[in-house]
């Protein structure tokens, strides 16, 4: 039974590690990178479809994106899809392709990504903390049922704690790597 919590508790905790490198991938540095637009949804016959379903988007350069609709005559709606996307894209339209130049990033947008990825970090911290409460509240209900004992709880208690402290020390590794790839010029 301390067992099944365990394991829960620690693949819910791997689940909130690659939860927040998801969320690194959309916040763009000064490269080029499809993930970028992966949040962009584009109005397909009526249904809101991910970009990645109507178009193929790949790297023509370091700072340059190349869309390509699977659809000629969707690559207006793509288009517009991006521009409002909030992203503070505006693609160049080619006729068959739209190019995406990414701006350099000034030392404000830069501030600004790694206060929005220090936001993603504490997300993750506070979801890691999130799953350690649960997973203690299940400990404690165990012993009220007298299914394990208080020295039984309280090791799987410390056990729970040394799983959360290693999982933020992931969130703030992770979190030192994306805010050095955001200030490098």
């Amino acid at each position: 039974m301390i067992n099944e919590i365990k394991k829960d508790t620690q693949e819910r905790m791997q689940k909130s590690l690659e939860s927040l490198s998801h969320a690194f991938s959309r916040i763009r540095t000064g490269q080029a990178h499809p993930s970028i637009l992966g949040g962009v949804m584009v109005p397909y016959y009526g249904a809101d479809t991910p970009l990645n379903q109507v178009a193929n988007v790949t790297v023509k350069d370091a700072r340059t994106l190349q869309v390509v609709a699977f659809e000629r005559g969707m690559l207006a709606a793509v288009d517009k899809a991006i521009q409002s996307s909030g992203l503070g894209f505006n693609p160049t339209n080619l006729g068959e392709l739209l190019l995406i130049s990414m701006p350099a990033l000034t030392e404000e947008t830069r501030k600004g990504f790694t206060k929005q990825a220090r936001g993603e970090a504490e997300n993750a911290r506070v979801a890691v903390r999130n799953i350690r409460r649960d997973a203690l509240a299940q400990l404690k209900d165990l012993v009220k049922e007298k299914e394990i004992s208080e020295d039984e709880e309280r090791r799987a208690s410390d056990e729970v704690q040394k799983l959360t402290d290693k999982f933020v020390a992931e969130v703030e590794k992770a979190l030192e790597a994306k805010e050095a790839d955001l200030m490098a010029v």
